[in-house]
């Protein structure tokens, strides 16, 4: 079962039932609304804004959801599956329910790989991480070395490029259950494929986007961003965002056996404070992998060069960059 202090929030299952933590600052009272058969339990308010209650004799799959001061009831931030999408009620998963087949990985680095940029959702017919493994051995024959996934933060509706998730947490339903990505990952490493994936941290979707439901922190309006309100790194009550962020990072390294992350627009994740969010993180996700080597791309329009900088030196120490101007001359020519 999970460590209750894996995470600093979310619901987690462990010896004793299930702890479920949540940062609501903008609440008053929360409860805990849990479903077949139907339980309200308040949960006891702790220090900074954050909200706890223990439940006994609950087990994995069981659906639940937040009530903010006796209002409405919204998915948790931190869900780890949305069984019936975003708006819906989140689930209760055994993160260690999949037994993992990959103990002689020991990752990748950048040298030499080349990496196929995949969706998962228009990549077969059935649109699925199960449906995928069935093509690796012609991905393989290609010459293909890293898989990266494009985003599968749940996101509204059934099809999306996934740069809309809004529970960064939750691997997509429509992809398959929770263990899916896990079954996806296990199977890579056995024909010697690695898997990256894409993540966003420099905004949300706008449909399905609860987290100013909780706290008005987790944006501000200090920065420009084209695609929706930026987030708050470096403003009031910043900590629990930035930590929301970076363990979701570590997250997807950890319990995934994910190779690396692809870092969406980095020139969006806005940070003007002693230590860059991304330098942070970078070294974080490396901690959370343990023995195995991962590899850190940012895509950055501006092609910024601080961001392959060492972090002892100012920069934020990720491994590689997207050639942005080849693109786009490419697309050009």
């Amino acid at each position: 079962m999970t460590d209750s202090n894996r995470y600093r929030q979310g619901a987690q299952l462990n010896e004793n039932g299930a702890q479920f933590r949540l940062w609501a600052p903008a609440a008053r009272a929360v409860t805990l609304v849990l479903e077949n058969p139907m339980q309200r339990i308040a949960m006891q308010p702790e220090d900074e804004g954050f909200f706890r209650a223990t439940v006994a004799d609950i087990a994995a799959g069981t659906l639940y959801r937040y009530q903010l001061d006796g209002s409405d009831l919204f998915p948790d931030p931190c869900s780890r599956y949305q069984p019936l999408g975003p708006h819906g009620p989140s689930q209760l998963i055994d993160r260690d329910a999949w037994r993992w087949h990959d103990a002689d990985w020991h990752g990748i680095d950048i040298e030499g790989q080349i990496i196929y940029e995949m969706h998962i959702g228009t990549f077969t017919a059935a649109g699925t991480f199960d449906a995928a493994q069935a093509h690796f051995a012609h991905l393989l024959e290609l010459g293909v070395t890293v898989l990266e996934i494009m985003p599968i933060a749940e996101f509204p509706g059934r099809f999306n490029w996934g740069y809309d998730g809004v529970n960064f947490y939750a691997p997509y339903h429509g992809y398959g259950d929770y263990d899916a990505l896990k079954r996806f990952v296990d199977a890579a490493h056995q024909y010697g494929l690695a898997v990256i994936l894409d993540v966003v941290y420099n905004h949300l979707g706008p449909d399905g986007n609860y987290l100013g439901k909780y706290s008005p922190c987790y944006f501000t309006d200090r920065y420009c961003n084209e695609w929706g309100a930026a987030i708050n790194y470096d403003g009031e009550h910043c900590e629990p965002v930035r930590e929301f962020h970076i363990a979701n990072a570590c997250y997807w390294i950890d319990e995934f056996h994910l190779d690396g992350l692809r870092l969406d627009a980095t020139q969006s994740i806005h940070d003007s404070g002693p230590r860059h969010v991304l330098a942070e993180l970078s070294q974080r996700a490396r901690v959370a992998a343990g023995s195995r080597r991962i590899i850190l791309i940012a895509e950055n329009e501006p092609q910024q060069v601080h961001c392959l900088a060492p972090i002892e030196r100012g920069g934020h120490g990720l491994d590689a960059m997207w050639n942005d101007d080849f693109h786009h001359s490419a697309r050009v020519a």
